[in-house]
């Protein structure tokens, strides 16, 4: 991933494995329960076609974590990811503002990070929150919403 990402100043991309500290404003521990978490919700996802699980773990403002995973369906377009099932769950409980997101696959070989879809969807809701893409192992690779939809469209672009 880190090879198709644009570099620059505001880019923050960092790889974080066996146990280093990362320069997130986030506690480690609170990180560690992202991680924990986005690893959990994978456990729930329903995805008989691709095989392919996928778990979130978004941490409001407020301090509360919502999870998500991903949910495929026979009319393969009717599915949706684990990112924008987080971001729904949160959005029905009454948050609207995020701090992060972890998301966990079980993929070891690289770092995984969120589609084209769920980077517009997360955009709804702001770009300086933090990203961390997980690896089965507890690595990960910390980023921002920024760095990931760079120039991006968003509500402060509508005009009515």
């Amino acid at each position: 991933m880190s090879e198709n990402c644009p570099k620059g100043e505001d880019t923050l991309l960092a790889n974080y494995e066996n146990g280093s500290s990362s320069t997130s404003v986030l506690d480690p521990k609170l990180i560690q329960k992202l991680i924990h978490s986005c690893n959990e919700a994978k456990r729930a996802a329903h995805c008989p076609y691709s095989k392919f699980r996928v778990g979130a773990a978004l941490l409001g403002k407020d301090g509360r974590i919502f999870l998500g995973c991903n949910v495929e369906n026979a009319c393969y377009t009717l599915g949706i990811c684990a990112e924008r099932t987080a971001i729904q769950n949160a959005v029905s409980e009454g948050c609207k503002e995020f701090t992060a997101i972890a998301v966990a696959t079980d993929v070891e070989t690289e770092f995984i990070s969120p589609c084209g879809a769920c980077r517009q969807v997360m955009r709804e809701f702001g770009t300086e929150w933090e990203v961390f893409l997980t690896k089965p192992s507890g690595a990960y690779q910390q980023t921002t919403l920024h760095h990931l939809l760079p120039m991006s469209f968003g509500p402060e672009k509508l005009t009515i």
